[in-house]
């Protein structure tokens, strides 16, 4: 049994580096002419194990499993450890540690992954950069992440979500971060964190982290949350940037331009939404503190186009859409809601989704989203899933519909064309929202 992740580490290494989780990956790899090994991890309805004798026949150059039985055919190619998610983990963070690398790492309630791509683009300006693919940014796809960092990246941007107290904590001591930023604390994962003071703690295993290694904390200076929460870990280092001497404005379409004082020119972002402000404003702190000069950061903002169904606009047929349907809790459904509210589109139609994982407090949050519904005036909101029908048992209005599903509210699309509406669709992406942009144009 191998219990050293430097001897995984060389298995690895002559895999070419390459590693898969997913069996059915392995053809790809060969058909591409590379070698892979293959790491067989346990989920609620699967064991990978059981899936490492077809990944061998399908080509992998070695496997890892965890049923130690599996050795005794003697096949050389059957690496055997005790966990297999602790054998990726160590493993991960032994490879990081023999990289020449900085780790920047970034979480939050709100905007983490999209700070994490404006500031991938603004540090590629000057740097070998390697940044979390998609949403890669748990216990499982940390340490992927890291082993996917080429050898010669210099700076690793590292994405870590969480809905649990501790969790930071874990991924921090696999990613080792020399840098870290918490772009919010919100009302997000309520139920894991226990409320929003367990996200705060939680969210704060970052900047304990990098108080406890001597590294650099960012923040926001006028985010009264996180300037307490540097204040309360005397002796780590910090680096607060402003939004002080800033002006946000919003495009037509709801894309929004951040203006310094210093500089001739806006910021202007193809991101739709006032909020997306203090995205800006990291990527751009972040950029000057490596030595990206303002031009060169302003450039790369305006160059990344969205297209994650996160504050994303798109036109389908005579209707503007505002996708970001990623993903959403109470403080972001807030702040899309406030947005949408200040675009001056006369026609508004909100198409907003359940929002997931928030125990005890769901009821209280998705009333508050029709309240806020209400309040801003919106003419036509649909709501789709069980806890908003729930709330419209409660609070509901004649232009308020809800649905059960994507499905049925596809089906009444389909009966009532839309014509030269501004759209907001808004859910966590288990509603799977994306779904119903194809059918929100009318020439269909």
């Amino acid at each position: 049994m191998i219990e050293n992740p430097d001897i995984l580490l060389k298995y690895f290494k002559a895999c070419g580096n390459n590693i898969t989780t997913d069996s059915r990956s392995v053809s790809r790899y060969i058909e591409e002419g590379k070698k892979v090994m293959f790491l067989a991890l346990k989920g609620d309805k699967f064991d990978g194990n059981d899936f490492a004798a077809q990944a061998l026949k399908e080509g992998a150059s070695f496997v890892v499993v965890d049923n130690p039985w599996m050795a005794e055919s003697g096949d050389p190619r059957i690496l055997v450890v005790k966990d297999c998610l602790k054998a990726l983990q160590d493993m991960a963070r032994a490879y990081r540690r023999n990289l020449p690398v900085k780790i920047l790492a970034i979480t939050g309630s709100n905007g983490k992954t999209t700070t994490k791509e404006l500031i991938n683009r603004v540090l590629s300006k000057k740097y070998k950069v390697s940044a979390t693919c998609g949403n890669l940014n748990n216990h499982i796809g940390v340490p992927l992440t890291l082993l996917n960092m080429p050898s010669d990246t210099e700076i690793g941007i590292i994405e870590m979500g969480a809905n649990h107290r501790g969790e930071i904590k874990q991924l921090c001591a696999i990613a080792e971060p020399n840098y870290g930023i918490i772009t919010n604390i919100g009302r997000a994962h309520l139920e894991g964190f226990g409320g929003t003071d367990g996200v705060k703690k939680g969210k704060g295993e970052l900047f304990d982290y990098l108080r406890n290694v001597r590294g650099t904390a960012f923040f926001l200076e006028e985010d009264k949350t996180l300037k307490e929460m540097i204040a309360e870990r005397e002796g780590v280092r910090k680096s607060g940037y402003s939004l002080s001497g800033t002006t946000a404005t919003l495009s037509e379409n709801g894309t929004v331009a951040l203006k310094y004082r210093e500089a001739q020119k806006p910021i202007q972002s193809n991101l739709v939404g006032e909020y997306n402000k203090y995205n800006i404003a990291a990527a751009v702190a972040i950029g000057k503190f490596f030595g990206i000069d303002f031009r060169q950061a302003a450039e790369a903002i305006e160059n990344y186009i969205p297209d994650n169904n996160r504050s994303q606009f798109v036109s389908i047929g005579s209707n503007k859409i505002i996708t970001d349907a990623y993903n959403a809790n109470p403080s972001s459904m807030e702040n899309a809601l406030l947005n949408f509210a200040g675009m001056q589109d006369e026609n508004k139609l909100v198409i907003l989704g359940d929002m997931k994982e928030l125990g005890k407090y769901s009821a209280e949050e998705h009333d508050k989203v029709l309240f806020a519904v209400k309040k801003y005036g919106f003419r036509k909101a649909w709501f789709v899933g069980d806890e908003f029908i729930k709330a419209g048992h409660r609070i509901a209005e004649k232009d308020m519909l809800f649905f059960p599903s994507v499905k049925e509210l596809e089906k009444h699309i389909e009966k009532t064309p839309l014509h030269n509406y501004t759209i907001l669709i808004k859910g966590s992406h288990s509603t799977r929202l994306e779904e119903v942009v194809p059918f929100l144009d009318a020439n269909l």
